[in-house]
């Protein structure tokens, strides 16, 4: 392991292991079940209309025979269950997990179960816009958006309150934490920012949310900042810095252009023996160079009749 997954490692928080993981519960084909719990209520009605043809102690036998097979066909047929694609049941029997159908179609489990629909198809969620102070204490405005599904509807379950309800809060969580560990702009050259460095901050907020989310069987795709800003307070006074440091950066390359087009001209000048040139001679030329090279507005040229050491 690299010294940077070790750092990420350390930093992200650790949750209780679980104490439940999905298996597949137990089911059959529901086309059977159904057909089978139909026909006994056909069965059950069958013996009720017979027994209104029959005097005597059996037609009580019938009646109650009849009503009981009804009742039985009944039962069997409440443990029928529809299963959508994207969609999973969770099985309990008295309180205790049975197992996960994720087969979709019509399935059939024991009727006196409890089955929990859940979802498992990928879902979005963005978090509000949240003010933070970044490393530096600035404040900022940030806000992320985090693509996940269900991956272990036993733990969804089982191991937290509301799934939702905690992906979105520890979602949240991530985002403040990464925010207050980096800075928005980093004043070294080689340090890492929230606006410079936005596949590495994402990298470190993905496994940061996967550590969090883990304990509720929650598989994170994929996370992204959606928005990123200094507070509205601060804004024009870093504008203004961004500004100042653009401007000082561009004079840099001027002056470094500057000076190779001097050196170069000078250079050429006394390789092809154009004019002797001594050393106040060559100060003049590079400080009249300069100041053409490195001005604002157009040189005004002046024309000098004399010598220079007149």
């Amino acid at each position: 392991m690299s010294t940077h997954d070790s750092q990420v490692t350390a930093d992200v928080p650790e949750m209780p292991a679980p104490r439940v993981r999905e298996f597949t519960a137990h089911s059959i084909g529901g086309g059977l079940a159904l057909l089978l719990g139909l026909l006994g209520l056909l069965a059950g009605a069958g013996l009720i209309a017979v027994a209104t043809s029959v005097d005597g102690g059996a037609k009580a036998g019938l009646i109650i025979g009849g009503i009981l097979v009804a009742l039985a066909a009944f039962l069997a047929m409440c443990g029928l269950n529809m299963v959508a694609p994207g969609e999973a049941r969770v099985v309990q029997l008295f309180g205790r997990y049975r197992g996960t159908i994720r087969q979709d179609g019509l399935r059939w489990v024991n009727p006196f179960t409890s089955r929990t629909k859940i979802s498992t198809r990928v879902r979005n969620h963005e978090t509000a816009v949240l003010k933070v102070n970044d490393a530096y204490g600035n404040p900022i405005e940030l806000a992320a958006v985090v693509v996940w599904r269900v991956e272990d509807t036993a733990q969804a379950t089982f191991e937290v309150d509301d799934y939702i309800e905690f992906v979105s809060t520890q979602t949240e969580a991530a985002v403040r934490h990464i925010a207050i560990e980096y800075p928005y702009d980093a004043h070294e050259e080689d340090g890492l920012s929230l606006r410079g460095n936005a596949e590495e901050i994402t990298e470190k907020l993905a496994v940061e949310l996967h550590a969090r989310v883990e304990a509720a069987g929650v598989q994170i795709i994929e996370s992204r900042f959606t928005h990123l800003a200094y507070a509205p307070e601060i804004a024009s006074a870093m504008l203004q810095r961004q500004q100042a440091g653009a401007v000082v950066a561009a004079r840099r390359q001027i002056v470094d252009g500057a000076v190779g087009m001097v050196e170069a001209a000078i250079a050429r000048i006394t390789e092809r023996d154009i004019v002797e040139l001594d050393s106040e001679r060559k100060a003049a030329m590079v400080s009249n160079l300069m100041v053409v090279l490195c001005g604002d507005r157009a040189a005004q040229p002046v024309l000098n009749t004399g010598s220079l050491y007149q």
